[in-house]
């Protein structure tokens, strides 16, 4: 299976170089692979696996990853007390690294919603149990989702944004405008991939994965429910942000080693994703944006 995504910054539709592509088709696509991915996906185990990537012997690994997808270091900072030469101690380090300053601007018109993660995004103005894309409406809903009546109701057939966070990705995320937090809960649950492989062969993934909910409320988009899916191998979720108040573009946290994936819920009719993305996502496409770029727009 070939993952294709469109590059808004090349204005090509690219195929997508995947880190682990062929363990994931095993765990995910074979008899024996299935059977092992049932012990993976539970917590303790993938954490474990996670956490392996904080030990220094985990760092022989980064000029490889380095090299293989074409990272230029020069884009970010070593970790704090580092050298240049020597900038990461361990593989999450790097994994977690953060861009030089200035490397992305956040959108500053209040009425445009900027990328809240550097990552490949499907887009919706109106979720139902009618999409397909990329899995069934109802594993996608704000009921599924969120696991709360309270909130569900708010963001029920609203907008909704899902950012897929591949290995190779700045893996921390931020927040899209100023406002502050009402609400902050987990969802425990599994840790299966969030590969479109993965996807393929359990639908019902981003709804019963382990993920930390957040309900926001914002100056110009209304109440938006931000949501973090852990995945396998993630090593954790980190809350490194305020969780009372925030300014458009301060960080909210970071994932550890692993592919993860956002999701952003708004109110119904409050605003709608940019257009190239919803056209995209029509075809079952992605659309990659960098850190900052506009997603949607307020009505």
């Amino acid at each position: 299976m070939e993952i294709k995504y469109f590059n808004r910054h090349s204005g090509q539709v690219e195929a997508e170089k995947v880190y682990g592509n062929a363990q994931v088709k095993w765990l995910y696509q074979t008899p024996t692979g299935q059977f092992l991915t049932n012990f993976l996906v539970k917590a303790p185990i993938s954490k474990i696996y996670g956490a392996y990537q904080n030990w220094g012997i985990s760092k022989d690994k980064i000029a490889p990853f380095v090299k293989e997808f074409e990272i230029d270091l020069a884009d970010f900072e070593p970790t704090p007390g580092r050298s240049a030469s020597d900038p990461y101690g361990s593989f999450n380090e790097f994994f977690i690294r953060t861009f030089v300053p200035g490397k992305r601007t956040f959108a500053k018109d209040p009425k445009i919603m900027p990328a809240f993660s550097e990552a490949r995004y499907f887009a919706f103005e109106s979720m139902n149990d009618d999409q397909t894309i990329p899995v069934k409406g109802r594993y996608l809903s704000s009921k599924a989702l969120l696991d709360r009546p309270r909130w569900s109701e708010v963001f029920n057939e609203g907008p909704l944004l899902l950012a897929r966070l591949c290995p190779v990705d700045y893996h921390r995320f931020h927040y899209p405008d100023n406002g502050k937090v009402l609400d902050h809960y987990r969802v425990k649950g599994k840790l299966h991939s969030v590969n479109p492989i993965a996807l393929k062969e359990y639908a019902d993934i981003f709804a019963t994965n382990e993920r930390q909910v957040t309900i926001l409320e914002t100056e110009n988009f209304g109440k938006l429910a931000y949501v973090e899916v852990g995945a396998l191998c993630v090593g954790k979720i980190v809350q490194s942000g305020n969780l009372e108040e925030f300014k458009r573009g301060d960080e909210k946290g970071y994932f550890l080693f692993g592919g993860s994936t956002v999701i952003v819920l708004g109110e119904k009719g409050r605003w709608t994703p940019e257009p190239d993305m919803l056209e995209f996502t029509a075809k079952g496409i992605e659309t990659y944006l960098h850190l900052g770029e506009p997603v949607a727009r307020a009505r």
